[in-house]
């Protein structure tokens, strides 16, 4: 541990928050973990100190991270019976960086204000790739100040790090990242089952597409998957079903209509109906392929 080491939290290390846990231990920081599934090898044989429950990691750290599947969890994490409010004391930052209800944040951060802590809500964009590779997007929302004091620690887990706004701000911009990575999914599949079925050839429309102003990363990266029929995660339509639906929850709250949103919402719905749940988010492509009775890369009439 480096004499500028700092007593971090870090609750629920899954597929992404497991690597961010490593990059912050890398760093010589010292950690204490707690999470509901199994210890990762790779956190249990560190230097982290595993704790039993989500109260005792905030009873220790001075910072607690958590990053959990949905806003059910982070609730749970927070206010459930030994959960963190339980282990803080005035002065501590508690970091949510999972995706979930702006709404329900802002009730979050101003009950853990109450308790004289500081909250931040910093959810990510880069998927498993960007969690390992500390490449991450990260969309925070709270004040300046706490956000300046936490930078350095989000720049050991990526990249591209911006304060949206007040609290839920960040929630709010990874909700709209969302909504943009689904409607960019479904765009790239319909543009390539419309070119296959008309006999050209996909894998060759995607390369002279991605020369011009269609040019995106989905073209590049799940363009070629769905070219290449690959639809292992990745990340799982479920999830992004989740997303989705805290879009179109939020929308139907603030009175704005999210009309293609829910088409690709319907679209994940039929994936799942066949199976799909555990596909990466491009197969989205196979629903429309349903409809239309015809795959990308299968011989036209």
């Amino acid at each position: 541990m480096t004499s500028n080491a700092l007593k971090i939290g870090f609750i629920g290390l899954g597929t992404m928050g497991s690597p961010m846990a490593e990059h912050l231990i890398k760093a010589g920081h010292q950690l204490y973990v707690y999470t509901l599934g199994k210890m990762p090898e790779a956190i249990a044989t560190s230097s982290a100190t595993q704790c039993i429950t989500s109260k005792g990691v905030a009873e220790r750290a001075d910072i607690i991270f958590l990053m959990v599947p949905d806003t059910p969890d982070v609730e749970a994490a927070l206010f459930g019976e030994h959960g963190i409010a339980a282990g803080l004391s005035a002065g501590k930052v508690v970091v949510d960086m999972s995706s979930i209800s702006p709404i329900a944040t802002k009730v979050f951060a101003k009950k853990i204000n109450d308790l004289g802590c500081d909250y931040l809500d910093a959810p990510v964009s880069g998927g498993e790739v960007g969690a390992k590779n500390a490449t991450l997007s990260i969309m925070v929302g709270g004040s300046e100040a706490v956000f300046e004091k936490i930078k350095p620690l989000f720049e050991l887990m990526g990249k591209n790090i911006t304060l949206v706004g007040g609290n839920g701000d960040g929630q709010t911009a990874k909700v709209a990242n969302q909504i943009i990575v689904a409607l960019n999914i479904e765009a790239v599949a319909e543009a390539l089952l419309f070119a296959s079925r008309a006999g050209a050839d996909p894998a060759r429309v995607r390369l002279a597409l991605m020369g011009g102003f269609a040019s995106s990363k989905i073209l590049e990266v799940h363009g070629d998957r769905m070219v290449k029929r690959t639809f292992d995660p990745g990340f799982r339509i479920e999830l992004h079903q989740k997303d989705l639906n805290l879009a179109l929850s939020s929308a139907r709250a603030l009175g704005v209509s999210l009309p293609n949103t829910a088409t690709a919402q319907e679209l994940f719905n039929s994936c799942v109906a066949h199976g799909g749940r555990a596909w990466d988010h491009s197969a989205m492509v196979r629903a429309l392929e349903k409809l239309a009775n015809f795959e990308i890369g299968q011989k036209a009439d």
